[in-house]
């Protein structure tokens, strides 16, 4: 509960600390609004799109992808993990491919995801899941490795399946290190569904950006900015509640 509080106070200060270099940018320096408008005049560009429901919508396509991706690849990252520390050989051969793909630049790939996959969502979440599943992968792969072999002779003492030893034992100990992978990934996610949005898309945070951008609406550009950083906290935010759910052992162990 201290932690949380802790966080909560440093997240407000960092934005109080934002907010007043942007009024005095805004307000005594008197910087032009094409190049930063007021935060009044964003946030009242902010309220404009949320009462006409236009900001829901966009805001809405944008969560329901990272989402999506998010949870794709977090399965498909610890599956492989898994499977490459159960079967040391196997590990040699997807070792330089999955390093090669991850190496490949992203915003590069973004368009020839389009062209594969087309204008639709099904692009759109395959760059989510392949910025996701890396971070992801990398930290179970470190989780798996460093389980206790005492804990795999006790599942052997117990008779468990594969299954129960993976659900019981395997999974909960490289839990700390899969976490820190996907909160990475729910970083390079968003950073994924915007890229994605700018390039193809009628719809979306990053459409929204595009747009305002295009017809040189400038609040409506940092309100649509400011979302995507709400957004990025929440997520943050989020993940750090489940991870302290199911890590609750781990406080009580160290305590």
């Amino acid at each position: 509960m201290r932690r949380r509080f802790s966080a909560a106070v440093d997240y407000t200060l960092a934005l109080a600390v934002l907010l007043f270099f942007w009024w005095f940018a805004t307000g005594p320096l008197a910087l032009p609004t094409f190049l930063l408008p007021s935060p009044l005049r964003t946030w009242n560009a902010l309220v404009t799109i949320a009462l006409t429901g236009e900001l829901w919508r966009h805001l809405g396509f944008t969560l329901q992808n990272i989402v999506i991706g998010l949870v794709m690849g977090c399965i498909a990252g610890i599956a492989i993990a898994y499977i490459m520390t159960r079967f040391p050989k196997l590990a040699v051969w997807l070792d330089g491919p999955l390093v090669i793909l991850q190496t490949a630049p992203k915003i590069a790939l973004a368009p020839l995801f389009v062209v594969w996959f087309g204008f639709g969502v099904l692009s759109k979440i395959i760059l989510i899941f392949s910025l996701v599943f890396f971070p992801v992968f990398v930290g179970a792969v470190a989780g798996f490795r460093t389980l206790d072999p005492k804990m795999k002779d006790l599942s052997k003492l117990l008779g468990l399946s594969a299954v129960q030893r993976f659900r019981q034992i395997e999974l909960p100990a490289a839990m700390p290190e899969i976490f820190v992978g996907l909160k990475i990934g729910a970083v390079q996610a968003l950073v994924g569904a915007v890229l994605a949005e700018w390039m193809s898309g009628k719809v979306g945070l990053g459409y929204l950006m595009t747009f305002a951008s295009a017809t040189y609406k400038t609040p409506l550009l940092f309100a649509a900015v400011l979302m995507t950083v709400v957004l990025g906290l929440v997520l943050h935010v989020a993940l750090t509640i489940v991870e302290g759910r199911l890590l609750s052992w781990k406080g009580a162990k160290n305590g």
